[in-house]
């Protein structure tokens, strides 16, 4: 017979569902674990049924898919190559076309901050003399609109890119991508401004700043994006909402090569542009994060997601092994902090297609590793790690390149599965910036987007068959 064993004096309890068991237990003394569990997609029948199928016998080929996407956005090697014109680079990009964030989208449906980087874009390329007649050519739709993710080239903000563009040129492997040249701060088209000096910018970027950077980069060689955004990490950059180091690293690389083409007022003119642009590596980072997911993007059944992209009115979403996008409205940015003057009710909806760092282990999710994000997560690093972890829910990787000093130096979650996504209800986070709405006063202040799960719950749901 077994020896009779006394109940414990204390129990110890393992509390799965409501947080107030665990509370209460807790409250009288007992030591708790408390499960922080929840019904399975809300409960919705349509919803788990997907979950079930993808779960069950088609997860083993799932599981490898998955595991081959994880190891294209952790070990591919993006490299910078060139600064080059769009149009001589960029596949289908001819004629008078405008390539712009988010998915597909008609000129009727644009939101003011983007139709304001059109017209100037239209202007800047000599289409019309003036951003009324622009607007003209717009609307009667004698210039042409696409997403420039299909284009293998993704943009920030409002960011109009037409053929004349300059566009930097990333190498990983036999994949290329692009994104422009960014335009730096202030009064500037990516904010969604049409002033004469925002149509001069752009004129400057493609007859002074282009030119210079294809010189520079014949003279240093392929650049290792994801190097430099490794080390940026470890400085307290995200590498999206804040890249300040990861720009001063870029540089101080550059810098030598920059000083060797002479000091005629417009090499000078660039070095300040240079000197004034926080964000310089941006769009730099996102073209190499592109470069990853297109690389992800031809392993088929996977469950990962490869776009997340927003042009102000919609959000598109695409997975592995298709083209299709998944398409519902563009969320709100919230967790915000604005300029002096403004609050919610003057924000645009968010708009970029720079949450295609996200998905490759950066932005939100190495928000852990940056004080500057903290500051819009709730004001510590502890709610920064907790954005991190979270996003960690529902990611199927971790980065082996971007470490988080405050998290023990583990790396950064990466490749967002739509299947944790709908399970738990956990949608991915985007830090970002945050334009007018109406005035085309530019951006206003910074914030945090969560992306809407509608996106993915379509995805879900065509996967499932």
């Amino acid at each position: 017979m077994s020896p009779v064993r006394p109940l414990p004096r204390v129990p110890s309890i393992i509390n799965v569902g409501l947080p107030s068991f665990a509370e209460a237990a807790e409250r009288q003394g007992a030591t708790v674990v408390h499960v922080d569990w929840g019904i399975p997609a809300g409960g919705d029948p349509e919803m788990i049924r997907a979950l079930t199928q993808l779960h069950g016998s088609a997860s083993v080929a799932i599981d490898e898919a998955n595991a081959e996407v994880v190891r294209r956005l952790d070990t591919g090697v993006p490299v910078l190559v060139d600064a080059a014109v769009a149009s001589e680079v960029i596949p289908g990009l001819e004629g008078r076309m405008l390539l712009h964030a988010g998915p597909p989208i008609d000129y009727a449906d644009v939101c003011d901050p983007l139709k304001r980087s059109m017209r100037a874009a239209v202007v800047a390329e000599g289409w019309a003399d003036n951003v009324v007649t622009a607007e003209t050519y717009l609307s009667s739709g004698e210039v042409q609109l696409d997403a420039a993710n299909d284009h293998n080239t993704v943009v920030p903000m409002a960011t109009a890119l037409g053929p004349t563009t300059p566009v930097w040129v990333v190498k990983n492997g036999d994949v290329t991508a692009f994104s422009p040249i960014n335009q730096g701060p202030g009064d500037v088209a990516w904010f969604g401004r049409e002033s004469e000096h925002a149509i001069e910018r752009l004129n400057f970027l493609r007859d002074v700043v282009r030119p210079r950077f294809s010189t520079i980069l014949q003279q240093t060689g392929p650049l290792d994006i994801m190097s430099f955004a490794a080390q940026g990490v470890q400085m307290g950059d995200d590498v999206h909402l804040r890249t300040q180091a990861t720009t001063n690293l870029l540089i101080r690389t550059l810098l030598p090569h920059l000083v060797a083409l002479g000091n005629d007022p417009e090499t000078v003119a660039m070095a300040e542009f240079l000197g004034n642009s926080h964000l310089f590596f941006l769009t730099i980072a996102m073209a190499g994060a592109k470069s990853l997911t297109l690389s992800a993007e031809s392993v088929r059944g996977s469950t990962m997601i490869t776009t997340m992209a927003r042009n102000g009115t919609t959000f598109g979403v695409k997975v592995a092994g298709s083209q299709e996008w998944h398409i519902c409205d563009a969320p709100p940015v919230a967790d915000a902090l604005y300029y002096s003057g403004y609050t919610e009710v003057d924000a645009a909806l968010d708009i970029g297609d720079s949450a295609v760092l996200e998905l490759v282990g950066l932005g939100g999710a190495a928000a852990a590793a940056s004080p500057a994000v903290a500051g819009f997560l709730g004001g510590s690093m502890a709610d920064a790690a907790r954005a991190t972890e979270e996003m960690r829910e529902i990611c199927l990787g971790t980065s082996s390149r971007f470490k988080l000093p405050p998290l023990d130096f583990s790396g950064s979650p990466l490749g967002v599965d739509v299947r944790r996504v709908v399970e738990t209800g956990i949608r991915p986070k985007v830090t970002t910036g945050i334009l007018h709405v109406s005035s085309g006063a530019g951006q206003i202040g910074a914030g945090v987007a969560t992306a809407p799960v509608e996106g993915f719950r379509d995805v879900l749901l065509r996967l499932a068959g």
